[in-house]
């Protein structure tokens, strides 16, 4: 039964619960609540034409479903032995997979310019001493009429960034080690957005990326 609380003079009694008697709802889940992250959304598989010519990095569910449907096979199955299960069946999950029918794709001449992708084309090596690049330089400061483009930009490790701030290498005395030039091939294209390239696309990619 209710408990009845004491009140004042002339004032009615109000009923309430005891205490633990009822227990606060649950937190609700709105749209705003942030989504956990999932293997789903990180992983990204290569996908090869029928003539094992790189096309592009897939997100790991449409690259599943390729291979499901039978419109592509695995190359090469994750390294760490990931398997994705389901209700009635579990798939291992693929790092490479290769169409089974030829698809052909337009070329594109330029390849666009991304900090990972110069990275790799300058092998990780600063291009004034050969020390490891840690950023990215612009020969030609920008500050100075500069191009943001590949003849323009160099790995650069932080002591010569520094040293050389925004002045020519005229004025420094200095030398490139090599020239930089816009890479060819369309594995540059896949490069250039897509970060950290899983190793075993490495052989895919040309050996200059390796």
């Amino acid at each position: 039964m209710p408990y009845r609380q004491p009140s004042a003079e002339g004032a009615p009694a109000r009923a309430t619960r005891r205490s633990g008697s009822r227990s606060a709802p649950p937190p609700q889940l709105t749209d705003r609540t942030p989504p956990v992250p999932t293997v789903w959304g990180r992983r990204r598989v290569l996908l090869l034409n029928a003539t094992f010519e790189p096309l592009t990095a897939l997100p790991l569910r449409r690259a599943i479903v390729l291979v499901v449907c039978g419109k592509a096979d695995v190359v090469h199955g994750d390294a760490a032995g990931l398997v994705l299960h389901s209700v009635g069946t579990s798939v291992a999950a693929p790092s490479v997979i290769r169409l089974r029918t030829f698809v052909r794709v337009p070329y594109r001449a330029r390849v666009p310019m991304s900090r990972a992708a110069l990275m790799r084309r300058d092998r990780y090596r600063c291009a004034y001493c050969g020390a490891r690049a840690e950023t990215i330089d612009h020969v030609v400061p920008r500050s100075r009429g500069g191009e943001h483009c590949w003849e323009n930009c160099v790995a650069c490790c932080a002591r010569c960034n520094h040293r050389k701030a925004d002045r020519l290498l005229t004025e420094l005395g200095w030398r490139l080690l090599v020239v930089p030039r816009p890479p060819r091939g369309r594995h540059w294209r896949l490069l250039a957005t897509v970060p950290d390239a899983d190793p075993q696309w490495l052989p895919y990619l040309g050996e200059q990326v390796a």
